[in-house]
Formats: C-alpha cells, structure tokens, sequence
C-alpha cells in the first residue's frame, strides 16, 4: 500500500536525484470509497516534479467512443491542494472544469469529491454494490504532463467486497499503471464482486490472447459460464472477417460487463476492452438479446480501435471530436455486429430479415438520408451522439445515424462485392486492417477509398465514393437483395399515410389539453417529418389537431379516418395553434415504409444460385 508515495517521499527528503528521476514519472492516484453509499469517492492526485510557475489541473469535457461533449467537471467539489505534508496550498478554480495552482512546492496534492449515479460507458456510477469508473468522467489530470506515467490505488477493495476489473496494467496489490494520459482515459475500470469467465485464444501469430468476461450482476458462476461460450463464438466470427486476433497490449481483453434493471445501458468500446451496461433483470435468461452489444463492441477492437479515423488521433479532452468516417467506423461496425450473429448461428436468415428491414428504412425513407450524405450524417455526432440539450431540435429532417446510414451502406457494398467481383466486405476490412489497422496507421475517407480500390479496381471506388459516402444517391437494394433470394417490399402497399405525429395523447384516447392553446385534441410537439403529407400540409410543432373531415378526433380517431380513406384522397384537418383556428387540405399517400423477406415467405422460388449465395454470405466462416 502507497509504495509508490512513500518512495517519492523519500526520494523528496533524501535529495537523491537518482531515485527522484526514478519514480517522479509517475502521476499517482488514490480512490478511496468511505461515502459510497451516498455516491461519493474520494480521490487524491499526486503530482511530482510538478511544472514550474503556474500550471492547471482539468476535468474533462469529452470521453474515448463519445463525440460530442459531456461536462464531467459537474459532479467534482471540494477541490483542495497541499503539499506532501499536508500543507494547504491555493488553488483557484478559474473555469468550471479548470483549477490553477501557482505557489507551489515540487510535490503537489490534488484532492477532490468525485459524484457519481449513473451506470453507462460514459460516467461514472458509486454505490456499495460497485465503483464504475470511466476515466474522463472521474480523474483530474494536469495540462502539459500527458506523456506521464500514470499509476492507481485503489483503496477499500476488502470493504465492500470488490475486485478490479480493468485494462490497465496490475502492478501488484492494488496498484494499477497506464503509459500515459491517452491510454488512461480509454481504460476503464470496474470495481465490484463480479464474476469471471476466461478462455484462451490461439492467435495466428500463434501467440495465445486472453479474454476475459467480468460480470457484475445477479446470476451464479454456472450461467455466467454458459454466456461466455457464446460470446466466444462470437469473438471467433469476427476473428474469421480479420483473420486474426489484434495483438492485445498486455495479452488480454476485458469485456466489462455490467447487468441490472437501474443501470442506464450502453456498450462502449476500448483499447484493451469494452463496457458493456444491460439495464436486464439477469443475463440467465436473456443470453441471446444480450449479445448483441458484444458482437458489436468486440468488433470495435479492430475498428475503430486500431482501425481508427485520423479525425479521432489523437483524441482531444477538451472538446467534442468530429469526425467525417464514422459511417464507416460505427456503420460498419454496425452491420458486422448482427451479420455475426447470423453466421454464429443465433439469428436464422429470416430472422436476420428484420434486421435488414431497419438497415434499408433508414437509408431510403428518412430526410437525413435523403439530403445528406454519410460524412455530414458523420459529422453531425458532435451534437448527436448522447449530446445534452434543452432546446427543440430539427435533427429529425436534418440526421439519420451514422451506425444505420453505414450500416446500410455496408450492406449494399457487401451485397455489390459479391455479386461484381466475386469478393466481399470481409476482404474489404481485412484489407484495411493490413494497411490501416494492423499497422495503426490512421485513416481518412480518402483512404478508405484507396483501401476499396486496391481490392476492387480505382473506377468502382471512385464511383461508389462519388455516390454513396460523398453524395446522397441511394443502392438498388432491392435488385442487390434478389440475389440473395430476399424480396424487398412495401410494408403497407396501398395503405393511405399522412407521417409520423410525434405525440400520443397521455390521456388515452380521450385527448389531452395543449397547454398553449387550451384546445383538446393531438398536440404535434415535435417539428413534423419533411416530405410528409402533413409536413406538406404545412402542420409542424406547436399545433394542435382538432377535426378531420369536420368530426373531433383524437389519435384513434385519426388513425381510423386515415385507414378509411385510399392513396391520393384528401382530408381536411382542422388544427389549432398561437395564431387561431385553421384548417389545411391534406393529400393522403401510400405508406412507404419497406420490409424485407425471403423469397420462401414471399411464395416465390428459391434459385439454387439464390440459396448458395444466400449461404456464402450468411454461413459461419469459423474453419
């Protein structure tokens, strides 16, 4: 315990510069946990050979997998400094996440409250059950020393009954190292009594990796067991899209698993690991809805982890970090998460129809999709990915998701692969691994293109750029499905359609009173759909429907109204808002949400060409 204090100690009151040179490294942590039950841990940053003159101590305002901005400075308070005696030393806090000391002797304590009581891969979460860490969200560190070497204790383990689950190095006892700030922030920890499962992966370097599950929830050894022989079938499917393991810097992965119905739920990926947060009663029971999150994260190790955007290298604390490859980043990590699950065997080719279905929805029938490409939907996470506002937004017409928008455009590569070249997308990926990945040299989406060109040839990459990652031309996903015997469809042909309200009455069926207008009816509370027939017909947020046809309705009501009536008929809506009472003349049209089935369910023959390359693409690719 505080071996590393007491050797800088010495080395202080000793004068020895050897030994000083030796450890002063080293930025130390302690954790300590004596408030748990009230969400609080207490943490202590020591910093050696701290700079000269003035210098400040951060919180962060951003986190590794996230991209836009989160204030973590929040939940710190009584921030205090001292000397290595305990001298108190000023500290003036000059932003609300920025601290500056000035006077000061060579050794510096930092000490503060951390709060935290939210369980998700992005803050952090306290209580007598478990200490979950994510770094941005909970440690100090100095502006200046991002290179240091940075060590842990953690303190209160026997306490509570906990063991630490990390990717960080073990030094022995409770300590714990990273190299430095960057790989720091992107090494979470779980402190908890979880359980464990591990299994060993012959590489094909030869060289054994070990993956470790860590499971914090309320299930025996026995399940937890069970659950991680299907996450190694898992880890082996995307293992075969590669064709190996990464090279894991300490010879093991992590998954940080967390499971129970308080916790927020989230998957986000690291290095080394990933935390994986179920909001799930227990995992015995719910083994296969839960792992999807792990095919999905677990692909992060090889993209996005390594084969990582250079608009993320190096990854900026103190702001949002925008990035114009996260179709590809995410989207493709996307698709790979539930292909897997299908060649794994978890999901059967009908089931992965609905999977499909979501895919083509998003990239043919949503405003974003329509007027905006991948990259700008790519760009749009500094505000969209679990940013925080008060304010309404339009991101409804001006953003589909860069996990949907890539994922559907991973398919469409895939399906044009196999169907053009006789490749597929897995020979694309292991390509960019072998340039970008593997040699972590980071990438841009004019490389991503180069990547596409070398396994195709520099016309098709050119084209497939120029149209679908830079513009905003859609796949023939229906003649690309064909092939591989799947029919794409109308899911409510000849169903009349007037778009998505955005508000349910919560009073039932009865309506509810706008509290703007007073009026009772369907409030529209959220701005309406572009290209809708009621976006057309000039009702958006704020306004209140009242009558269709001249009968008062309510949101059954107006769904019946609607069914009654066909494709190109009209209806009038008498609709309410600030400016009075007024009524529009809407055009009914047809529904043009898709759906994807296989030709089986279809009444249509299977061509043996059709079920071959149905299986090629679908089939375990595990040898």
């Amino acid at each position: 315990m505080m071996k590393n204090l007491l050797l800088i100690t010495a080395a202080c009151l000793l004068g020895s510069a050897s030994i000083a040179q030796k450890v002063r490294n080293d930025i130390y942590y302690t954790v300590s946990f004596p408030n748990a039950i009230h969400h609080e841990a207490e943490i202590v940053m020591t910093v050696p050979d701290a700079p000269t003159g003035n210098f400040r101590v951060r919180m962060s305002r951003s986190s590794p997998g996230r991209y836009a901005t989160h204030e973590f400075g929040k939940n710190v308070y009584n921030v205090k400094a001292t000397d290595i005696n305990g001298l108190e030393i000023k500290i003036k806090q000059v932003e609300g996440d920025v601290y500056e000391l000035t006077n000061h002797p060579d050794i510096v304590k930092i000490s503060y409250t951390l709060f935290g009581n939210w369980t998700d891969g992005t803050y952090a979460s306290i209580e007598p059950s478990h200490a979950h860490l994510n770094m941005p969200a909970s440690f100090m560190w100095v502006l200046g020393l991002e290179k240091r070497a940075v060590k842990f204790q953690f303190n209160d383990l026997d306490k509570y009954g906990w063991k630490v689950a990390t990717q960080l190095k073990h030094e022995g006892d409770n300590i714990y190292s990273a190299p430095d700030l960057q790989y720091m922030m992107d090494s979470p920890v779980e402190l908890s009594a979880y359980k464990e499962a591990k299994w060993t992966v012959k590489n094909t370097n030869g060289k054994d990796e070990i993956i470790k599950l860590s499971t914090h929830s309320d299930d025996d050894q026995a399940v937890i067991d069970g659950f991680a022989e299907k996450v190694k079938k898992v880890v082996l499917e995307e293992k075969a899209v590669f064709g190996e393991l990464p090279t894991y810097d300490y010879g093991t992965y992590v998954f940080l698993h967390d499971v129970h119905p308080s916790t927020a739920g989230d998957g986000m990926e690291h290095r080394n690991s990933t935390v994986i947060v179920q909001p799930a009663n227990k995992v015995g029971g719910n083994e296969v809805r839960l792992l999807g999150t792990f095919a999905h994260e677990y692909f992060h190790s090889w993209n996005v982890e390594r084969i990582r955007p250079k608009t993320l290298e190096p990854f900026n604390f103190e702001h949002a970090n925008m990035s114009n490859e996260l179709w590809c980043a995410e989207g493709f990590t996307q698709y790979y998460g539930e292909l897997v699950l299908t060649r794994a065997g978890f999901d059967t080719p009908e089931e992965y129809t609905r999977t499909i279905t979501g895919l083509v929805n998003e990239v043919m029938n949503t405003p974003g999709a329509k007027y905006y490409s991948p990259v700008q939907a790519s760009r749009y996470a500094v505000f969209a990915d679990a940013g925080v506002s008060v304010d309404q937004l339009n991101s409804g017409n001006i953003f589909t998701s860069y996990y949907t928008y890539g994922g559907a455009t991973a398919l469409a590569l895939d399906l044009h692969l196999r169907s053009e070249f006789n490749l597929t997308l897995d020979d694309f990926m292991r390509q960019l691994w072998l340039t970008h990945g593997k040699a972590e040299k980071p990438y841009t989406v004019a490389d991503l293109q180069s990547v596409l060109a070398k396994v195709t040839n520099p016309a098709f990459a050119a084209d497939f750029f120029k149209r679908y990652i830079n513009g905003t031309e859609k796949n023939d996903y229906q003649q690309l499905l064909a092939k591989a015997g799947f029919v794409l469809r109308k899911a409510q042909a000849g169903k009349a359609w007037i778009g998505r309200i955005g508000a349910v009455p919560r009073r039932g069926s009865s309506g509810q009173t706008n509290t703007t207008t007073g009026a009772t009816g369907i409030p529209i509370t959220s701005p309406t759909t572009k290209d809708t027939p009621l976006y057309k017909a000039d009702i958006d947020a704020g306004d209140v429907i009242l009558k269709a046809d001249g009968t008062a309705v309510d949101a059954a009501g107006l769904t019946a109204a609607v069914a009654a009536k066909n494709p190109g008929d009209k209806i009038i809506l008498t609709y309410m808002n600030r400016t009075g009472e007024h009524e529009t003349t809407l055009t009914l049209e047809e529904n043009p949400i898709l759906e994807v089935v296989t030709f089986e369910k279809a009444g249509r023959e299977l061509t043996k060409q059709q079920q071959d390359f149905r299986n090629s693409w679908l089939s375990s690719k595990v040898k």
